[in-house]
C-alpha cells in the first residue's frame, strides 16, 4: 500500500510516499518555511510523489498530521489531505505529531515504552505517554516539565 504523508504542524512543510508493503520510504520533499504552508504544500506533494516514481491514482491512503502544532498550518494539510482523499476516492488519516514521534522511537527501541514530547511554549510541553505495545497510556495533554517527569517515571 503506498501512504502519502502530509506535515504541516510547525514550521516544516513535508510530505512522504511511503510502501507500507516494503516498509520504505520512496521518496520525499521537505520544505523550512516557518510560514507560507497554503502556498508551497502541492508543489511539495508533486516533488514527493515525483521522487517516489508515484501519481496520486497510486496513492491508497493519505496520513496528515493533526497536532499539536500551529494552528493554520494544521488546517492547511488537513484541508489538502482530506480534498485529494475525497477526489482520490481513498481514506485520510489522522495522526497526532505525538504517536508519529512514539511510533518512530518505538521502532529505535523495540520493546520500551515511550513518552513523546513537543514543546508547547510558556514553559509547557506537549506530552503522551504509550506502552511497549505503543497504547497510549497517558494524554495527549500539556503538562509542565516536573509533570511529564512525573509521568516518564511511571511510564
Amino acid at each position: 500500500m503506498k501512504l502519502l504523508a502530509i506535515d504541516c504542524a510547525a514550521s516544516l512543510c513535508a510530505a512522504s510516499v511511503y510502501d507500507t508493503a516494503a516498509e520504505s520510504e520512496l521518496g520525499r520533499q521537505v520544505l523550512d518555511l516557518g510560514k507560507g504552508h497554503a502556498e508551497h504544500l502541492m508543489a511539495v506533494i508533486d516533488a514527493a510523489l515525483k521522487a517516489a516514481k508515484t501519481r496520486y491514482t497510486g496513492l491508497d491512503a493519505i496520513a496528515v498530521s493533526v497536532g499539536p502544532g500551529s494552528f493554520t498550518g494544521l488546517r492547511v494539510g488537513v484541508a489538502t489531505a482530506r480534498g485529494l482523499a475525497l477526489a482520490l476516492k481513498i481514506p485520510a488519516i489522522g495522526v497526532t505529531t505525538l504517536e508519529a514521534l512514539a511510533a518512530e522511537a518505538a521502532a529505535s527501541f523495540p520493546g520500551r515504552a515511550v513518552l513523546a514530547a513537543l514543546d508547547a511554549g510558556r514553559e509547557e510541553i506537549h506530552v503522551a505517554a504509550y506502552d511497549k505495545a505503543l497504547v497510549l497510556t497517558y494524554g495527549p495533554a500539556v503538562a509542565t516539565l516536573a509533570q511529564a517527569t512525573a509521568i516518564a517515571v511511571e511510564t
